[in-house]
């Protein structure tokens, strides 16, 4: 079973007093990237994979979606969702996404946002998805990119933290909001050949830093030029 941290309360408290879990997407920066991956929404069925408190959720169905589905292992997320939620064409479950099973060809988006590199066993799911779309459907996620994942060496810090042990793929455990957080580490190339292996089209890859304008109104962001935080990652059926 993936492990299960942000229903860890002290996690979760720390959790929920950052900027995008308390202002939602318009606080997360690689989001206007992230959007701009998506297809039109009107009318389409979506599921949202680790939704979280259901901020993607929410602005797919005021942007059109028919339907959404989130899906989350956390009680504590899931809990929150709900109770911001006031749409009765937004569904949520709780399923743990190293083990879920998804229907067959009952979506036309599947969109994550920084869940899968919790998870061990991807590939299955990648497979899972797969199986899950539509013809011509869409998956659109996003990880931390794995410069972030591959240090192991918690001593260093965001502003001294170099690449270390790139191609050793596997858990690395780090002290993020709270002590003992296990990320799993793969390299961009794992993701890509994960996503061709499952029958995936690749559309579109952004290895995430800030814009200028980002950073004009950002200044701290800057370190971002530095090195990727994230992929983000958009793939065809």
């Amino acid at each position: 079973m993936t492990q299960n941290i942000y229903d860890r309360e002290d996690f979760f408290r720390g959790y929920s007093r950052l900027p995008r879990s308390m202002k939602g997407l318009q606080a997360a920066p690689e989001w206007p990237s992230l959007r701009a991956m998506l297809p039109n929404l009107r009318g389409l069925r979506v599921l949202d994979l680790g939704c979280g408190f259901g901020w993607f959720c929410r602005w797919a169905r005021e942007n059109g979606a028919a339907e959404v589905v989130g899906m989350d292992l956390s009680q504590n997320m899931l809990a929150r969702a709900r109770a911001d939620t006031n749409d009765d064409r937004i569904s949520y479950s709780r399923a743990d996404l190293e083990r879920v099973k998804l229907p067959r060809s009952s979506f036309d988006l599947v969109y994550s946002s920084l869940a899968f590199h919790y998870l061990k066993n991807l590939e299955r799911l990648m497979s899972q998805i797969h199986q899950s779309l539509r013809p011509r459907g869409s998956l659109v996620f996003s990880v931390e990119h794995p410069i972030y994942t591959a240090p192991s060496k918690p001593k260093w810090t965001r502003k001294t933290w170099p690449v270390d042990g790139y191609l050793n793929e596997g858990p690395r455990t780090t002290d993020w909001l709270a002590k003992g957080v296990i990320k799993q580490h793969r390299t961009v190339a794992t993701y890509i050949n994960l996503l061709l292996g499952a029958g995936f089209t690749i559309s579109k890859i952004d290895e995430w830093g800030p814009s200028k304008r980002q950073i004009r109104a950002q200044p701290g962001w800057a370190l971002e030029r530095e090195r990727p935080a994230f992929l983000l990652v958009a793939a065809r059926r």
